[in-house]
């Protein structure tokens, strides 16, 4: 079991913009229109919170990749770039984003970006890598044609399957193009480097990325359906785990280390390792102003991506996963674990029951609930580090 004190503690912020009518109800989310200035000063915020984080000791601070979205929830669109401005103000912080979208993006240029990054910050970057939740963001940043599907919405099957080769094939050469002096990739989507290209009176064979990783870097990808969760572990990307029943975690949990080993000749991994668990959270002095400080920011959530299917991962009243659309309530959320809310001690009394659940190493928090100031994520964050990481073993 991993000590407390060896626990590699992060912080995600979704990089919204603070609201006062936050909560349940109007207005619709794509009734909000925030001005440029307003996105940007949560910008500026955001990466005051990065330095913070440091300041309050954790290990690493992971940014988000959203585009177009003027009602302002994500204001990142490039988590690459916010975090070579942050890592430029900062010294020992680890960062990543969850998640790079890797259906938007040229494979070629994110490997591309991530090495420089990486370089640039003495090897402090992670690489996290997703599949997409928002239909007008990658149907704009790539030219296949891709969109975004669900396994759990049967009449989406072919959008998720074609997302599903894009992804798989760009991380390919991702890796390739990271790892290799020179590689080339065929696939069904894509050819590298294109069939008959001359160049200085040779045609071109392979292509050698520039620059390449002068440190040793992870891959980090959300898992949340049983498909990515036997992908995973056979590339050896590390796994994220957010916004599912406590119990359906520990089975995927579980399952990865087992896929990992049939993937790996047989090579058995600690519980610890290559897993990350991300948990949303609210600490106040008492249970009642926890629960008030909670409801409008985890409504708002919902109110935002339940209708893209983030709460597939919830337990339904029969026991199984949840019908796909659920919008839950904050008791639900509370009940399912997802959510963490009380005072410090009660906070960290449930930490301390997934810590033994799953024997995480890597824990990431979730302090800024859709609408709050970066004021308020701070000292969430402050409260985490200072009352509750303490009373952990």
């Amino acid at each position: 079991m991993v000590a407390a004190k060896d626990l590699k503690l992060g912080a995600f912020f979704f990089g919204g913009v603070e609201m006062d009518d936050a909560g349940a109800g109007k207005p619709d989310p794509m009734d909000r229109r925030y001005s440029n200035e307003a996105c940007w000063q949560a910008t500026l915020d955001y990466v005051n919170s990065a330095k913070e984080a440091e300041r309050l000791g954790f290990d690493s601070f992971w940014t988000t990749e959203h585009h177009f979205q003027y009602e302002g929830y994500e204001v990142i669109p490039n988590g690459l770039l916010i975090s070579t401005w942050i890592a430029a103000q900062t010294t020992t912080l680890r960062f990543g984003a969850m998640f790079n979208v890797v259906p938007q993006w040229n494979p070629m240029r994110l490997a591309e970006d991530f090495a420089t990054l990486h370089n640039l910050s003495g090897g402090r970057a992670m690489l996290g890598v997703g599949r997409g939740t928002v239909p007008r963001e990658v149907l704009h940043l790539n030219d296949k044609g891709v969109s975004i599907g669900s396994q759990d919405n049967p009449d989406q099957a072919a959008a998720d399957l074609f997302n599903r080769e894009i992804f798989e094939e760009s991380m390919e050469i991702v890796r390739r193009a990271l790892s290799q002096e020179s590689f080339r990739f065929e696939g069904k989507h894509f050819q590298i480097p294109i069939p008959g290209i001359p160049d200085r009176g040779e045609t071109v064979t392979d292509l050698t990325l520039i620059p390449r990783p002068v440190y040793p870097y992870e891959i980090w990808q959300a898992v949340t359906s049983p498909p990515t969760l036997d992908y995973v572990p056979t590339v050896d990307h590390g796994a994220v785990f957010w916004n599912q029943h406590y119990s359906f975690i520990k089975r995927f949990w579980d399952t990865y280390g087992e896929n990992y080993a049939s993937s790996h000749d047989g090579v058995e991994l600690q519980a610890h390792e290559k897993r990350m668990l991300v948990v949303s959270y609210r600490i106040e002095d008492t249970m009642e102003e926890a629960r008030a400080s909670a409801l409008n920011g985890h409504d708002e959530f919902w109110k935002f991506l339940g209708p893209y299917g983030w709460s597939r991962g919830y337990m339904g009243p029969d026991g199984k996963p949840a019908q796909p659309g659920l919008i839950p309530t904050l008791d639900e959320s509370i009940e399912n674990k997802t959510m963490l809310v009380g005072t410090p001690e009660h906070v960290a009394s449930e930490i301390q029951f997934l810590k033994d659940l799953l024997g995480f190493e890597y824990l990431t928090i979730f302090p800024h609930l859709l609408g709050d100031s970066y004021q308020k994520a701070d000292e969430q964050m402050a409260r985490f580090a200072q009352e509750v990481l303490p009373l952990l073993s």
